[in-house]
């Protein structure tokens, strides 16, 4: 995608009119997200790089994004928030949040303290970065927002006794959308999301198994699961995620197509391509 493609995508962000209980998605690829609801403008997991094959964890070549970013970090300065759910770098990207964070010195940053690590070694004041106890709700004028426990696979605790993987409910504009960030099933995961009455849940679809897991690539919910979830919880829109940015870490879209089919046919469902927007509004 060339710049002038991308700068089409920041412009119409900011010329949407998202009217009281309606939500307006924009899909950035893998987990990540452009969020807005009234004049508010949140990230959640920007990846606009190219971090993860540069990085070294694999031949050069190994991780290759499979799509141009449908936005470059510098151009995102409209953000007010940016959600982390946690330290992996197509999820806290120094090459994205570093760039965004000069583009828009007014943004603030949510996240576990791993990402909240990250973010001070690229400048990042400390008056910039909030990281939430979890189930907890926090109020940022118009967006509530609470941290949900994440397994990814255990719900593994930082030194400072806080949660390493986080997911993040957020009520915006009448609307709420459940982030699952990096999980698999845990005890006490669909009890804490049915006191939320989700709208919406974006969830992992990759799944997991034996030889990525032998690559290194720890997985997530599969299609069924994620089906189950969002059933379990209520969620009217299922928006599947983590699945798009690299092949070899890619299933088929057909796996959760048929089981829904089979199972729960009337459960809505919209696989969101790179820059796409989905509209939604609550009935």
């Amino acid at each position: 995608m060339t710049p002038r493609a991308s700068r089409s995508l920041t412009r119409q962000v900011d010329a949407l009119a998202v009217p009281p209980g309606s939500l307006a998605l924009w899909a950035l690829g893998q987990s990540g997200f452009v969020v807005k609801g009234g004049n508010t403008v949140v990230y959640i997991d920007p990846y606009l790089s190219n971090a993860i094959d540069e990085a070294g964890y694999a031949p050069p070549g190994a991780f290759p994004r499979q799509f141009p970013p449908p936005l470059l970090p510098e151009e995102a300065t409209n953000v007010h928030w940016v959600f982390c759910t946690h330290e992996h770098a197509d999820h806290t990207d120094p090459k994205t949040l570093g760039p965004l964070s000069r583009a828009a010195p007014r943004a603030r940053f949510i996240g576990p303290a791993a990402s909240r690590d990250i973010l001070r070694s690229l400048g990042v004041s400390e008056d910039r970065i909030i990281v939430p106890p979890a189930d907890t709700l926090h109020s940022l004028g118009p967006l509530g927002f609470t941290a949900i426990p994440a397994a990814h696979y255990g719900l593994d605790q930082d030194p400072q006794g806080g949660f390493r993987w986080l997911g993040y409910t957020l009520q915006l504009n009448g609307v709420t959308l459940y982030h699952a960030g990096d999980t698999i099933l845990y005890d006490g995961l669909v009890e804490r999301l049915r006191t939320h009455s989700i709208d919406i849940a974006c969830l992992p679809v990759n799944g997991r198994d034996g030889w990525r897991e032998r690559r290194g690539m720890i997985g997530n919910l599969d299609g069924r699961e994620a089906a189950e979830l969002a059933v379990a919880v209520s969620a009217e829109v299922l928006i599947p995620m983590h699945n798009d940015m690299f092949a070899a870490n890619h299933v088929s879209p057909a796996i959760l197509a048929d089981f829904l089919d089979r199972t729960y046919p009337r459960q809505k469902f919209h696989w969101l391509q790179p820059g796409e927007l989905y509209f939604y509004v609550r009935g």
